[in-house]
């Protein structure tokens, strides 16, 4: 794997460095916003993996991450951010990253993190190959709600669903294809980030944000809300 650490604090990046040696990684530190976007530029293809601080010099990790979704949309980003309040993982997630660790933080969480979205981004990218093959069915098919796993798309009343990010949609289906069960936060970081947070179900409830602005653009909501529980998803209600 091929790793592009953003990072400020050089004792961070040289601890990260031997941990990544150790996993048989290849990475490359730049520790300014521009220094890591230009070497995004140079050669998008290269990374299989982005870890972005949050607060680096010369360009803020928000704008840095924003740019480099211009430019890759599935390349899986990490967010590394000293700060601990929901709105900054909102923004975070919003900006395009998959996954946010906060500081300060283990090396082994970091690598466990990387690998499970490692994981996941290699089988959405078997996925999206297999998408030529599609036939036009879809795997989840209700009366107003349906989805393709090949061609990565879902619709509300036949208007798409646009601007699903890997983890958005990942989560929508974990969902969607058990309509009417009622998920806890904790299995849904299991069954969709394939690892568990160690208690830390915030990163549900700021995708599941996002994912319901992304329904209502094109119809009501079917991502409910069971308080003191968790969420399912149910279209049961849905008028055409």
């Amino acid at each position: 794997m091929n790793i592009l650490m953003i990072e400020d604090n050089e004792s961070v990046s040289e601890m990260m460095q031997m941990f990544f040696l150790n996993e048989g990684w290849e990475a490359e530190f730049k520790y300014d916003g521009k220094e890591g976007l230009e070497a995004f530029k140079a050669a998008p293809e290269k990374w299989d993996m982005i870890t972005l601080d949050l607060n680096l010099p010369n360009m803020d990790g928000m704008e840095v991450g924003r740019e480099i979704r211009k430019i890759s949309k599935t390349v899986p980003i990490i967010m590394l951010t000293a700060r601990d309040s929901e709105s900054d993982q909102v923004i975070g997630l919003e900006m395009g990253a998959d996954d946010y660790v906060t500081k300060p933080f283990s090396p082994l969480t970091l690598i466990a993190r990387i690998k499970a979205l490692h994981r996941r981004s290699e089988l959405a990218s078997d996925v999206q190959q297999d998408s030529e093959d599609a036939d036009g069915t879809f795997d989840v098919h209700t009366d107003h709600f349906k989805m393709n796993l090949k061609t990565r798309e879902a619709y509300l009343n036949e208007k798409p669903i646009d601007g699903l990010t890997p983890k958005e949609f990942d989560l929508l289906y974990t969902m969607a294809k058990k309509p009417r069960q009622v998920f806890t936060r904790e299995q849904l970081l299991e069954l969709v980030w394939d690892y568990q947070y160690f208690g830390d179900e915030r990163t549900v409830d700021a995708h599941i944000k996002k994912l319901r602005q992304k329904i209502e653009k094109v119809g009501p909501q079917v991502i409910q809300t069971v308080w003191g529980v968790g969420y399912k998803f149910d279209d049961n209600e849905v008028g055409q």
